[in-house]
């Protein structure tokens, strides 16, 4: 089960990731963020063996990226989740992406939902996924509330 204090995901910065700045694509923390969820639903025992025996995965419905610094060609990465709230098919999660120092690169907030791949609609999640994700929920329930989960985005005015 995910950790906090652990990273769920380690990767590097690929050369194609890197835009004409020198640094990474907005599309690239978005692909390092997906691939985060693809791993976190392996953690809750949703793996492509799962998938085809359930026809149940988990889709993407919302995500709010925030991007703080830059990251290079060939830079360690790894990404931290924090399961903020739940019920009996969403997941409310909080991604950190860090570089190798822990400094906080970007953070995605998404809400993630449990579905029936045959009818293509919104289900519940199956006993032993549930079961994983109240653990998780357990776990992380005394955690602090990142500052920038509930962010919206908009002009300050004055």
């Amino acid at each position: 089960m995910p950790q906090i204090e652990n990273p769920l995901l380690k990767e590097s910065v690929q050369k194609d990731w890197i835009d004409y700045n020198g640094h990474m694509t907005d599309a690239a923390y978005a692909i390092v963020f997906s691939m985060a969820v693809d791993q976190f639903m392996i953690e809750l025992g949703i793996n492509s063996d799962f998938r085809d025996k359930h026809q149940y995965s988990i889709y993407t419905l919302e995500t709010h990226l925030c991007y703080f610094a830059e990251a290079h060609e060939g830079q360690a990465l790894q990404v931290k989740v924090q399961l903020l709230d739940y019920d009996t098919k969403r997941l409310h999660v909080f991604f950190t992406m860090e570089n190798e120092k822990g400094d906080q690169l970007a953070t995605s907030e998404q809400m993630l939902m449990g579905i029936d791949m045959s009818s293509g609609r919104p289900a519940p999640f199956p006993n032993e996924v549930h079961t994983h994700v109240e653990s998780l929920g357990t776990l992380h329930k005394s955690l602090e509330r990142p500052k920038q989960a509930g962010r919206t985005i908009g002009i300050p005015r004055k």
